[in-house]
């Protein structure tokens, strides 16, 4: 057992929003502000720019309903950010700057709650603090939509997105299927590299709503075998649905969606978009069909009214083992959930190194993608399905969400 240490600690959210974040937040919060060892809670305004900047909200003045309501509440709540920070090595300027605020409010503990490049940030942050001396535990929180964390069975907010997928693509197979006249319907889901959003579509055929066909980012994608099928299954069923993955690209590696150059984040990673509509464009030309484009575009990302119940409940814990374990000693280490082995679905929460995580990507497996590369295996339902169970009951006020509403005051 390590000495105790005494300190305040820092939350900050980094990288897109999910259904489930603050859920995690509210984990880190709720268990910090209980802890004995842990004196003053803050929370980073815009994840490391916070604190960078020196915005820091000051925990101890929000209410204690208001908090709990961040259970219920989607999107970052306490501001988001992507920020990529050098390697300290290289030029150490903004962790000196770290240091400078860790010193002022007495931090010794740092909680980052995100995706790949936040773990990035996290692990970097650890190493900067072991070096200089300064007696700080870091801890990294997953958080990501895109499923692509290593190290982990799944993250928290892909579960809750990949409901909303599989409850829209199920949707709109019945609305496509009114009509004695067909129609192709060809969704866009996001999907940079990997492809567990798209992939989560086939999860609709479990109301025998599955798309026909389905395009992820692990495989090459061909034009013209791409209209071939949507004119095969047309002609089979008069109709057709396809799911296809914001990031498919051509064998050359170059993506097929029109705003691939369009711009980039602060990450250097491309901004996708438009590809439903070029591709419905293209079917249009090619074969004189109805078609219809649709992107799910940032209504997947925080679409809490679908969120899984099984989601929130382990974002909530991932929060608040991050401050169980960095109290206990630990440090330099994200929270990883293990799925335990038996027929009943059980998730377990395991600690892994931050350098196990930063800069990696976990893909579908390859024998999770049928062998035509337009659909999924039975092996992508049974991983998946366990984790959209459950819904979750929701405050409302006025027949809407009521989401938290913190006062936010910054910490002199």
């Amino acid at each position: 057992m390590e000495k105790e240490l005494r300190g305040a600690c820092i939350i900050g959210q980094s990288g897109g929003p999910t259904s489930v974040i603050n859920s995690s937040a509210y984990g880190v919060i709720r268990t910090a502000l209980d802890s004995e060892s842990i004196t003053k809670v803050y929370g980073a305004a815009h994840g490391i720019k916070g604190v960078l900047e020196d915005k820091l909200y000051d925990m101890d003045f929000e209410d204690a309903r208001e908090l709990e309501l961040l259970m219920n509440t989607p999107s970052s709540e306490l501001g988001s950010c992507r920020y990529k920070m050098a390697d300290p090595d290289v030029d150490d300027t903004d962790y000196r700057r770290l240091l400078e605020i860790f010193k002022k409010y007495d931090v010794r503990y740092f909680f980052y709650n995100g995706g790949n490049d936040s773990m990035d940030t996290c692990d970097k942050v650890s190493r900067f603090m072991a070096k200089s001396g300064y007696e700080c535990r870091v801890m990294g929180v997953p958080k990501t939509i895109d499923n692509d964390l290593n190290n982990t069975d799944h993250c928290p907010g892909f579960a809750s997105a990949a409901k909303y997928i599989a409850t829209s693509c199920a949707e709109i197979y019945k609305d496509a299927h009114v009509y004695d006249t067909g129609m192709v319907c060809i969704i866009e889901i996001m999907g940079r590299h990997a492809g567990w959003l798209t992939a989560s579509a086939a999860l609709a055929g479990i109301s025998g709503c599955a798309p026909d066909l389905i395009y992820l980012p692990e495989t090459n994608f061909d034009m013209d075998e791409f209209v071939a099928s949507v004119e095969r299954v047309y002609k089979e069923r008069g109709n057709c649905i396809v799911a296809v993955s914001e990031g498919v690209h051509y064998a050359d590696g170059s993506f097929v969606s029109e705003a691939k150059t369009s711009a980039t984040d602060g990450f250097g990673h491309a901004q996708l978009g438009g590809l439903a509509s070029l591709l419905a464009n293209v079917v249009k030309e090619r074969t004189g069909v109805k078609v219809r484009g649709i992107e799910l575009s940032l209504l997947q990302r925080c679409a809490a009214h679908a969120a899984s119940a099984v989601d929130v409940e382990e974002a909530f814990m991932a929060g608040k083992v991050a401050v169980e374990s960095a109290v206990a000693g630990e440090t330099g280490k994200m929270v990883a959930f293990k799925r335990a082995d038996g027929g009943e679905y059980k998730c377990e929460y395991v600690l892994v190194p931050l350098t196990s995580v930063a800069n990696f990507e976990k893909k579908v497996p390859a024998e999770w993608i049928t062998p035509d590369g337009a659909g999924v295996t039975q092996d992508f339902i049974d991983y998946a399905l366990p984790l959209i169970q459950g819904s979750v009951e929701r405050p409302t006020e006025n027949g809407l969400p009521r989401y938290a509403r913190l006062k936010k005051v910054l910490a002199k």
